[in-house]
């Protein structure tokens, strides 16, 4: 039985997927059972809580060969990022007491700094908190989702591709969701490892390698275009964000121009994305004309 946080999300959801692909017994710690109905429909048994309430998390852990990870994602957090440092206080005292054999933590490139990278500081947080767990975890340093490009589909039929890559030609990590859910159920159900390790998921991408394959899928010459740093904030509240509460998810863009999530940390571990941006839109764009 392995214990998958976030499962109506899309890694939590890849994750199970191919957990369950693999014949797993699958856990999941649901606030809403009927966003779950799917999932349960699949055999995954659900447990009522939260990540917000360790006592629920430890429920969840009870008798787990191993459990998935990971904090909401909160696009405008608090200042201080008290919102993250309450769910790895609770993910800390229920691990401490439930003990599972082991641990896959989503993380994110540029984890590894302390500082000026904005949301990502939220995940550095989490890697912190857990650093005197003595206990097996892995932490999955993704890269940027090819899936928070799929706004693509809808606004490049002018030619165009919005990003917040400048320049566009240049390289990061990159990767599909469901190539971390792929390696996630691969470490859970896989051979059993001491101690902590960090593994950096994904490929160098451009924005403009993204844009090629988007007029691929289109069928439309698309190109990618540098939204220009003065215009990020009114950018930004078009994708929900409220007015003036921007500044981590601009930091984290600057950290990410500035080389902040490239390959190649020392001590880490890689694994290749195999899924391409492609086939993300290739996707997406065949459950809307379905």
């Amino acid at each position: 039985m392995f214990l998958v946080m976030g499962i109506t999300g899309k890694v939590g959801g890849a994750t199970a997927a191919h957990l369950l692909a693999q014949g797993k017994k699958v856990r999941a710690l649901v606030r809403d059972r009927a966003k779950a109905a799917s999932w349960a429909d699949q055999g995954v048994e659900l447990v009522d809580g939260d990540w917000n309430d360790a006592t629920s998390i430890e429920r969840a852990l009870k008798d787990v060969d191993g459990a998935f990870v990971m904090l909401p994602p909160i696009l405008a957090p608090s200042p201080d990022f008290r919102e993250a440092k309450a769910v790895v206080a609770n993910y800390v005292e229920a691990l401490t007491n439930a003990r599972p054999p082991r641990v896959i933590a989503l993380s994110s490139m540029g984890a590894n700094r302390t500082s000026d990278m904005g949301l990502i500081t939220a995940l550095s947080l989490l890697e912190q908190g857990f650093r005197d767990l003595t206990l097996p975890i892995a932490y999955m340093r993704a890269g940027g989702f090819f899936e928070n490009f799929l706004y693509g589909l809808h606004v490049a039929r002018g030619g165009t591709l919005p990003v917040f890559y400048n320049p566009t030609n240049r390289k990061s990590m990159m990767v599909a969701t469901d190539d971390i859910g792929a390696k996630i159920a691969a470490l859970l159900s896989g051979p059993a490892w001491l101690g902590h390790r960090a593994i950096e998921v994904g490929s160098m991408v451009s924005a403009d390698d993204v844009a090629a394959q988007l007029s691929e899928v289109m069928n439309l010459d698309v190109k990618a275009f540098a939204v220009p740093r003065a215009d990020w904030p009114a950018a930004f509240e078009q994708f929900g964000i409220p007015v003036g509460r921007s500044g981590p998810v601009e930091l984290m863009y600057n950290a990410i121009n500035a080389g902040g999530m490239d390959l190649g940390v020392a001590g880490t571990e890689h694994v290749p994305g195999t899924t391409s941006a492609g086939h993300v839109f290739a996707a997406a764009q065949r459950v809307t004309t379905a």
